[in-house]
This record gives C-alpha cells, structure tokens and sequence, in this order.
C-alpha cells in the first residue's frame, strides 16, 4: 500500500507540472493575442474596443484558471495535511470567485452585444 501511495505522489507530481505549464501557455496566449485584436481593432472607438478585447481575454483566464485549480487538486490529492487543505481550500475560493465573475461578466457583454445588433 505505502509503494501505491508514492507512485502516486510522483504521479501526481508529475502532472502538476505540465497542468500549471498548459495554464500559463494559455494565458500566454490571451495576451498575445488579445493585444494583437488591441491592435487591430484601433479603428473601434476606445470603449468598444476595450470591452472587445476583454471580453476575449477572459475567456483565456477562466480557461486557465481552471486548469491551475486542477494542478492544485493534484498537489492535495494524494496526502493532504491540514495545511495543505487549508491552503487548497482559500486557492480555490479566490479562483472560484474570480472564475463566476469573468464569466459573469462575459455573458452581459454577450446580452449587451446581441442587444445593441437588434
């Protein structure tokens, strides 16, 4: 049982890794190219423009927030202390909360955005 339970903390461990990897990628990435539609959408007036590109941006945070809150399931998943929990538990309210309110914030761009082509 205790040679179970190490591979799979290494296990774990090794997948923390590339989780947190792909998350940071895709924040990479929303910025990226969420500064090129910042570029290429100048002729926008500046509000329209701004709200545009970040509503698109969001949808690359929520994406990788919850690929870091799964990296940090893995990380307590397989011996958690009380700490750890703890520690899990105050990570995941602030991405859970901060996750509701971008995508919140989203669907009214998308009600205000379908309203206004009506």
């Amino acid at each position: 049982m205790e040679r179970f339970e190490f591979s799979l903390r290494v296990a774990a461990e090794w997948l923390m890794l590339p989780i947190e990897a792909i998350a940071a990628l895709i924040i990479a990435t929303g910025v990226t190219v969420s500064f090129i539609r910042l570029i290429r959408y100048r002729e926008t007036p500046q509000l329209d423009r701004f709200l545009n590109v970040r509503h698109y941006f969001a949808r690359y945070l929520v994406l990788a927030l919850e690929f870091q809150l799964a990296a940090d399931i893995l990380g307590t998943a397989v011996s958690p202390s009380w700490d750890q929990i703890g520690k899990l538990g105050a990570i995941a309210g602030i991405r859970t909360f901060l996750n509701f309110f971008l995508v919140r914030e989203m669907k009214d761009y998308e009600n205000e955005h379908v309203k206004s082509r009506l």
